[in-house]
């Protein structure tokens, strides 16, 4: 699943392609993505449009529109899911076989894709009102991140995925980050100490931030053959062609770790695959 990397790195590539175009024509071709937003709810709003801005916020990217007749703002919520894929494309290509959502803006279509449909395209914003500090917040201190772990006996792994903690880790970057601070994916979240608690903030800042400018963890993946810059999962133009091979553990497992050469292992958490290194990371 797209986590906060890929998430922001997409919204910095859609943003400027998308920034003063209106909405010409809706097509919604999959009406579950759009719950609970009716699809008469979603035409009416959406049709006239105008895009101001794209941001991110934890995993999802947040639209903020100027509707054509009452001029008023409003905001479009977007979500990857598992699969999903949002781009541009010339408005004469033929549609994907999962497109979801089609929004004409003229010359081309902003196409949501999405081949197993777990992702949203809504009007409701309720998913990100949940969701706690961005990772570089200042009020995010260290003591504070402390005072949240120490309220938990869940694995410190698992209390990680939780978006309510800090929005936008999940299974890739929580790996990472702990096995950069040294710390067991199994030890309990009230157990670790004001020193991992810092060490580890400050890990999780540094590999999203890496990740980030990277572009991505794996090679572009241009829709429907097509090669004119736009991504999923993608990757800067400077960035390595793999840049899974810089991550540490994860999905390593039986790799020798980078840094004590002991084998890379790996363990179901949550219903997720943790990867971490026995040595390195001792409870």
């Amino acid at each position: 699943m797209p986590e906060l990397p890929e998430v922001e790195v997409l919204a910095r590539h859609l943003r400027p392609l998308l920034a003063g175009k209106t909405i010409r024509a809706v097509e919604v071709r999959r009406s579950k993505v759009l719950q609970p937003t009716s699809v008469a709810s979603f035409n009416r709003n959406l049709l006239g449009a105008k895009f101001l801005n794209l941001e991110r916020r934890g995993k999802y990217m947040l639209f903020e529109l100027r509707q054509k007749s009452s001029r008023k703002k409003i905001h479009l919520l977007g979500h990857l899911g598992m699969t999903g894929k949002m781009f541009l494309a010339p408005k004469n290509d033929p549609l994907p076989k999962h497109a979801a959502v089609v929004l004409n803006l003229g010359a081309n279509n902003f196409i949501y894709e999405d081949t197993r449909y777990f992702g949203r395209m809504t009007l409701a914003l309720a998913a990100i009102e949940k969701l706690g500090p961005e990772p570089w917040d200042e009020k995010l201190t260290p003591e504070i991140f402390r005072q949240e772990l120490k309220r938990s006996r869940q694995p410190v792994k698992v209390k990680l995925l939780e978006q309510s903690l800090i929005a936008g880790v999940g299974n890739i970057y929580g790996s990472e980050a702990l096995f950069r601070a040294g710390i067991s994916p199994r030890l309990a979240a009230n157990k670790l100490t004001s020193k991992q608690v810092k060490n580890l903030l400050r890990c999780i800042r540094e590999v999203l931030a890496e990740a980030i400018d990277c572009g991505s963890t794996v090679p572009l993946n241009f829709s429907a053959g097509k090669t004119d810059g736009l991504f999923y999962f993608g990757r800067a133009a400077d960035a390595l062609d793999y840049y899974e091979e810089r991550l540490r553990v994860y999905n390593r497992a039986g790799k020798p770790c980078s840094e004590c050469g002991s084998s890379i292992k790996r363990m179901v958490q949550a219903a997720r695959s943790t990867f971490f290194c026995p040595r390195c990371q001792k409870v």
